[in-house]
């Protein structure tokens, strides 16, 4: 179906170090759009990762940052941020800045969305952004009791997905596994209802258990179990580029993962472990090194027939 290659991907959100590939040192970096701030202090989280990103509060400091990026050898730039209490990252302020950035720098823009309504997912197309990123859960429980969100509900992440197929922009749904600490509840729920809304790509993370966190003390998803994860998505979404992701457990976890995913089908693994580079060279796939954000694996990896 995607013939014998194998993309890795390395942003430059987080180091990474290879004989294998060398990168300028800003390829595609991560941007907040809210700073530090996130209002709902998920459990898995308390806004920690939003450390890893380069903070702004403006558009016109978005336009100025990307002009230094493009200077610096940037292909573009992953814009998030935390969320506000209904779930949304606030990045429509940003849209008419994206398409300034699009129409004169040409980089690659995606955006990690939150929750979106159609009004916004339709800006975003108007925009120019080349994809959006959607964190995915399929259990009500998961959304009172780890990301703090009252009075959202599954539905919710449903009408966001139906929002952006609407709308025309490409959707890069990401499922969190063992979000519900350390515990998988929800995912194959959330695999199910992305399947209905032709995702561009799909990015399978592993909770990674963050020091100073209340799922710091939870163990994540054995290696095993991400595999059968993996596994049932390659079999229910057959066209669909598939992603193992960013965040994952580090270590033996990490190897063992990667071996296990590449060999359930993946199309693509960021940040790759040694293991992972073995795995595809024993398998006799052709591999190839990108800086981009791995949401960059739906114009990389389509199927060949």
């Amino acid at each position: 179906m995607f013939g014998k290659r194998i993309h890795f991907y390395t942003p430059t959100f987080a180091p990474y170090h290879s004989a294998e590939v060398a990168l300028p040192s800003s390829t595609f970096p991560s941007i907040s759009v809210t700073g530090r701030y996130c209002a709902l202090d998920c459990q898995h989280c308390k806004g920690k990762l939003l450390n890893t990103m380069i903070p702004i509060s403006s558009p016109d400091e978005l336009i100025s940052l990307s002009y230094n990026l493009r200077k610096e050898g940037s292909l573009g730039f992953l814009l998030s941020g935390g969320c506000l209490q209904d779930g949304s990252v606030p990045i429509d302020r940003f849209l008419d800045a994206i398409a300034e950035i699009k129409r004169e720098l040409q980089l690659t823009v995606f955006v990690h969305t939150g929750l979106v309504d159609l009004k916004t997912a339709r800006e975003m197309k108007r925009s120019g952004v080349d994809g959006a990123l959607m964190d995915v859960i399929g259990s009500n429980e998961t959304i009172r009791q780890v990301y703090n969100l009252k009075g959202i509900t599954v539905q919710d992440y449903e009408r966001s997905l139906d929002a952006l197929h609407r709308s025309g922009v490409p959707i890069i749904p990401h499922v969190l596994l063992g979000l519900h600490y350390g515990r998988i509840s929800g995912e194959y729920q959330a695999l199910d209802m992305i399947s209905r809304y032709s995702p561009s790509a799909l990015v399978i993370i592993v909770l990674r258990p963050i020091r100073g966190t209340p799922l710091e003390a939870f163990s994540p998803p054995s290696p095993r179990e991400v595999a059968q994860f993996l596994v049932v998505a390659r079999l229910t979404l057959k066209q669909t580029p598939l992603i193992l992701g960013c965040v994952r457990p580090l270590g033996r976890h990490k190897a063992k993962t990667d071996r296990l995913a590449i060999l359930s089908g993946v199309n693509g693994v960021v940040f790759p472990s040694a293991e992972a580079l073995k795995t595809a060279k024993s398998l006799g796939l052709e591999t190839s090194f990108s800086g981009y954000c791995c949401a960059h694996a739906f114009l990389d990896a389509r199927p060949t027939s």
